[in-house]
Parts: structure tokens; sequence; C-alpha cells
């Protein structure tokens, strides 16, 4: 489990509950289910259109992996691939397909089988780049329907604030009936604003930030495999895939 999803929109909902208690309102002013039907029914459906059904689908399976913590960690990889390199120099080649059908990363795995192949470098560079590229763009609804909720639940919440506001008009002559119109009015905008800020953005840059880091993994696994291609010497391999964790290491100092 990713804990610091978890724990942002904990932190994040628990502080707004707290500011309405510290300036003497109540928890159950802000649960209010006429508001809550009006953002997320409307959001929902605001989003459904907007997506063909395929995108909708594989949208709302990638949504998991913001509470997920399924990313693969990059430092396993640097010895991994030098003592696929040590054993090339050694053995040849031909020996990456006893390498590769041990290997359950689909990504890896036909590198290695493209490597055995004995494609040109550049070519081989290409298949891969290609590869990466089709493969980041197929995670790009997850993102996508996270920033599209993002954008229509603030608008939505308006609207049932206007809803709320049109109950209040018309009850005017009759008091008892302006409390809940007023409060489905502001508790919708505060639904709308803050699911879209708490929520469906935070989101969508959790996505952003795993999908780049993935990237990040499969562009370090191609330099590696097309160095090994080239005949480069394993020691000059390892130090070449040690820039991709430079930046990681300079992070974690801080």
């Amino acid at each position: 489990m990713d804990l610091t999803t978890v724990i942002g929109v904990v932190i994040g909902v628990s502080c707004i509950v707290l500011g309405q208690f510290m300036e003497g309102g109540h928890v159950g002013s802000l649960a209010v289910a006429a508001a809550a039907v009006i953002v997320i029914g409307g959001t929902m459906g605001a989003v459904i259109v907007s997506f063909p059904s395929a995108d909708l689908r594989r949208a709302l399976r990638q949504i998991r992996h913001v509470i997920t913590n399924e990313a693969q960690p990059l430092e396993p990889l640097v010895p991994m691939i030098v003592g696929i390199a040590r054993k090339c120099r050694r053995e040849g080649l031909l020996v990456l397909e006893q390498e590769a059908s041990k290997i359950r990363d689909p990504f890896l795995k036909n590198a290695l089988l493209a490597l055995v192949d004995g494609h040109d470098t550049e070519i081989m560079r290409g298949i891969l780049e290609h590869t990466i590229d089709q493969e980041e763009q197929f995670q790009e609804p997850g993102v996508q329907l996270c920033e599209a909720a993002g954008g229509y639940a603030p608008t939505i919440g308006i609207l049932g604030a206007v809803l709320g506001l049109i109950h209040v008009m018309e009850n005017l002559g009759d008091p008892s009936q302006l409390g809940a119109g007023i409060a489905v009015a502001f508790v919708a905008t505060v639904y709308g604003v803050g699911s879209a800020n708490l929520l469906f953005l935070p989101f969508a840059n959790k996505l952003k930030l795993k999908i780049r880091e993935e990237r990040r993994r499969k562009e370090m696994i191609m330099e590696g495999l097309c160095s090994i291609q080239e005949g480069l010497n394993p020691v000059y391999i390892e130090k070449r895939l040690s820039v991709f964790l430079e930046g990681r290491s300079a992070d974690a100092k801080t």
C-alpha cells in the first residue's frame, strides 16, 4: 500500500473537519446527502460521457495504483544487468534465452529476447523506445480521468449550490425549509472543491509520478541491454546505469 496517499487524504480531510469544529460548527453540518448525490453523481456522469467505454474501464483499473505500491525498485537492476553482461562475454548472447525464461517482467523479457535476435543497436533501441512510448500512452487514461473529474467536480458543486438556492427562493414563505436549502447550497460547493483538490487532482499527480518512474526503469533496462549489444565492458555498463540512480540518491539525502 502507498502510505503517502492514505496519510495525505486523512490529514487533508481531518484538518478540514477540525477547522469546522474550531469555528464552532459540527461535523453533522457537512453530512448532507443531497449535496453528495449531486456532486458525486454529477461528476461520475460527466466523466462517463467524456471517455469511451474501453478507456473508462482501463482508467478505473489504473486508479488503484494510487493506493497500491507496485513500483519496482531500480537499484537491483544494476547488478542484474551487469551480471547478464558478464555472462554474455563468457558464454555468448544465446545464453540469454535461458535468462529470459526465468524473468516475469514482460518488458525485460522481451528486451532480452530482442538482444538474442542480434538486432543492430540502433534498431533495438528504436524497438524498445517505441514499446516504452506505447506502454506509457496505455497508462494515460487513468491520469486523464482523474484530471477530468478534478475539473468537473467544482463546477458540479456550484450547480448544487444554485439548486440549493433555488430551493431557498421557492420556500421564502416557509422558514422551516430555508435551512435545508442553504445547507445543500454551501455543502455542495465544499464537496465539489474539496474532492477536486483533495482526491482527484492529487490522484492524477500521483499517477503521473508513478508512470514517470516506470518509464525511467524501462529506459534503464534499455540502456543496459543496448550497452551489452554494443559490447561494452561490464564495468562501464555499471557506471552508465548508476547515473539513473544518482537523482534518487540525492533526493534521499535531502
